[in-house]
Parts: C-alpha cells; structure tokens; sequence
C-alpha cells in the first residue's frame, strides 16, 4: 500500500533568509509573510540552520537583564541568552537544523516532531537542499480524508490485494474516520494482520474488530516441566 509522504503534504513556497542577514529584516520578513520560521540557506540553497519567532524573543526575554550574567547558568539558558545578543541570522539560527526527506512517511515526520518537540521540520533533499517545510497542520490533514475514501481503500488495498480476501464477504463501515470491521477469517494467525494493516491506512483514527476465524493455527502453548 502506499502511504502519504511528507512530499504530499509540505508546502513548497518557503521563505528564507542568508546568514547575514540581520535581526530588523528578519522580523520583517517574518511579519510579512505571515510565518513564524525561517530556514537559513546559503547561496547555493542548501540548509544551514532554522530561526524561529522563539530566537526572536530572546531579545525581550533578556532585554533588562543583559549586564546580569548568573554565576552559574543551565547551557540552555546559555545558550538563550547568546541568542538575544545575536544580531545577524547566523547568530540567531539553530544548527543544525532537525530535516525530514520528502520521501519520509507522515509517521516519521510526526515521530521527529515530538521527538524534538517542535512544531515543524525543514524538508530537504539528499544533497541538504531546501524543498519545503512541513507543520503539525499539514500532517493532521490527512485525518479530514473522506470516510468513503477510507474505506474504499480498506476494501480494494487491505482486503483484495494486501490480504487476498473478497471484499464482499467482509463488512467495512467508516464513521468519522473509525474503521468497523467484521467477518470471518480462514486463520486466527489473519486477525492481528488484518487490523494492523487497516490502522496503517491513511486518515484511520481507529479500529473495531468484530472478527472470528475458522481455522485456529496458534502454535500450542509450551509448558516448562518441574
């Protein structure tokens, strides 16, 4: 089956800025394209880093207490203050940035976001070149697929092809993007696959089995002797 990558989700309209350039222009390209991140690419497009509105801010966090350094101090918060003395993109960026291949699957790119708990990824490709970015929102639309959709897909890709079962001895039902499925299976061994491959098709948010087999082919159980 093949699944939504991140390619079919990113947007590849993505403004940017060089090293240099410096904190005004930064925010006023921020402000005007309504964004509220920008990668940092050199002349040639490759990626060297993200800025985003939080390295901003830095700069009013620490605006009153600039000239009070603490004796010790978190690297993290080190490193914050480093940033709200950053006048230029190269100062201000972090690097190197987290990136997700355009080919990745939606679960990967969600599983680095949470991972590194950030609201996006820059999307680049296998030579570190910009060609998109990709948000939280963009991997959340693939829930508003259409529960028709959903199921269409359960009964031609899961059941027909994957599984080699006729479709219409099964009986799919999709509401709200929960999958109900029922019937009989040949083997008991065909259960957990079925509703594994069905939770893996785009747009499911869940599955409810209402399945029996014919066959049980579970190996018997070992007993360890005395």
């Amino acid at each position: 089956m093949r699944h939504q990558r991140v390619a079919d989700r990113m947007t590849t309209d993505v403004a940017t800025v060089d090293a240099n350039a410096g904190f005004k222009d930064i925010v006023g390209e921020m402000t005007g394209r309504g964004v509220t991140a920008l990668p940092v690419v050199d002349g040639t497009g490759h990626v060297l880093g993200m800025i985003t509105e939080t390295d901003l801010l830095r700069k009013i966090e620490f605006s009153e207490d600039q000239d009070v350094v603490p004796l010790f101090e978190r690297r993290g918060r080190r490193q914050a203050r480093h940033k709200a003395e950053a006048v230029t993109a190269a100062g201000l960026m972090t690097s190197p940035p987290v990136t997700v291949s355009p080919d990745a699957s939606l679960v990967t790119a969600a599983r680095e976001m949470s991972r590194h708990g950030l609201r996006r990824l820059i999307v680049t490709d296998e030579f570190g070149a910009l060609v998109g970015l990709v948000g939280r929102g963009d991997l959340l639309e693939v829930f508003n697929r259409p529960d028709a959709d959903i199921a269409a897909e359960v009964r031609d890709r899961v059941l027909r092809r994957a599984m080699a079962i006729s479709p219409e001895s099964m009986q799919v039902r999709v509401v709200d993007g929960v999958v109900d499925i029922g019937g009989a299976l040949e083997r008991r061994s065909q259960v957990p696959l079925l509703i594994e491959l069905v939770r893996a098709v785009d747009g499911v948010v869940g599955v409810e089995p209402h399945l029996t087999y014919r066959t049980d082919d579970a190996p018997p159980v070992q007993f360890a002797g005395p």
